[in-house]
């Protein structure tokens, strides 16, 4: 088993709390929608794509999942509207499953990436600092050594939330102050964790959706002075997304893989919003794992993301 474990009751609860307004807004227009009918037909499978598509799982991802039950009618002729929201979780999970999203339950560090560095991007305000901070406790509770590096130096505020989240969390971070080069920083906090052993870098970068050229060789910068003491870094891109935007955070995700080759995605706050549809959306549409999903605001929750148990958390009847 790896380091994270098994998923916990504890998490599926903080799951279930942090989805509910999600769960309740699909469950009070799907029980609308199923008023007074006893199976499954035409009109039903039309309000269910206006629901889908209200709760930001995307126009292309709806069809498919609608395409999907439609499927399941034709085969089996007659399905009981008692049995919608069953049909539902299957489907969405066997897309899912098809697609490049996978559970991370048994996700260890790679025996020869060591240090494994994570590079973060993500535009401001979508709580890319925070994230960081969170997985560096996820990390550092799991018997690892982690070091942070504050290369968004454009911004003060992102320089010392992070420091602030390593004292928080006791772990070391590299800071060269506000205004300062951000390859720089990257540089030096490669060059500890690989002379200290750390087990994790986890790097921080500028938050800005400036244009894509100059994102691009900033990010590029960033990649080339890190791979003078680590050949492949960094073996991570993470894009943290805020998954209360719902369709802007489907725009971010567009801008962000043109500009760098991202590798696994974070979608935050997922607690204050009816969109969690969001995340099997962008899921599907990208083609990019999602590897975590935050649900609150306490330190543990930031979850590893499980399929099965998300789209239980989302579309069960409570």
């Amino acid at each position: 088993m790896g380091i994270f474990g098994l998923f916990s009751k504890e998490k599926k609860e903080s799951l279930d709390q942090g989805l509910q307004k999600s769960n309740q807004s699909i469950f009070s227009k799907l029980s609308k929608a199923v008023v007074g009918k006893s199976k499954v037909d035409d009109e039903i499978l039309d309000e269910l794509e206006e629901i889908l598509i209200t709760s930001d799982v995307g126009v292309d991802t709806t069809i498919k999942i609608i395409q999907r039950i439609e499927e399941r009618v034709a085969r089996d002729k007659y399905l009981n509207t008692e049995e919608l929201d069953k049909i539902l979780r299957e489907e969405i999970i066997a897309l899912l499953e098809e697609n490049n999203s996978q559970d991370f339950l048994d996700f260890d560090l790679p025996e020869d990436k060591k240090p494994y560095v994570i590079m973060v991007v993500g535009v401001n305000g979508v709580g890319k600092t925070t994230t960081i901070g969170k997985l560096a406790n996820l990390f550092k509770s799991n018997g690892k050594s982690v070091i942070l590096g504050a290369a968004d130096t454009f911004r003060a505020a992102a320089v010392d939330q992070l420091i602030l989240w390593g004292e928080r969390v006791g772990v070391p971070v590299v800071s060269h102050g506000m205004n300062t080069d951000p390859a720089s920083v990257a540089f030096d906090t490669v060059k500890q964790g690989k002379e200290q052993g750390a087990d994790v870098i986890i790097i921080d970068t500028a938050g800005r959706l400036h244009t894509k050229v100059n994102l691009m060789n900033e990010l590029s910068k960033i990649k080339r002075v890190m791979q003078k003491f680590i050949p492949d870094a960094p073996h991570e891109i993470m894009l943290v997304l805020d998954g209360s935007t719902g369709q802007n955070a489907f725009i971010q995700a567009k801008e962000f893989t043109k500009a760098t080759e991202v590798t696994s995605l974070a979608i935050t706050k997922l607690d204050g919003t009816a969109k969690g549809g969001v995340v099997i959306g962008i899921s599907d549409q990208f083609k990019i794992p999602v590897k975590y999903i935050g649900v609150g605001e306490k330190m543990s929750d930031l979850q590893i993301f499980n399929r099965k148990e998300f789209v239980d958390s989302l579309f069960s009847k409570k």
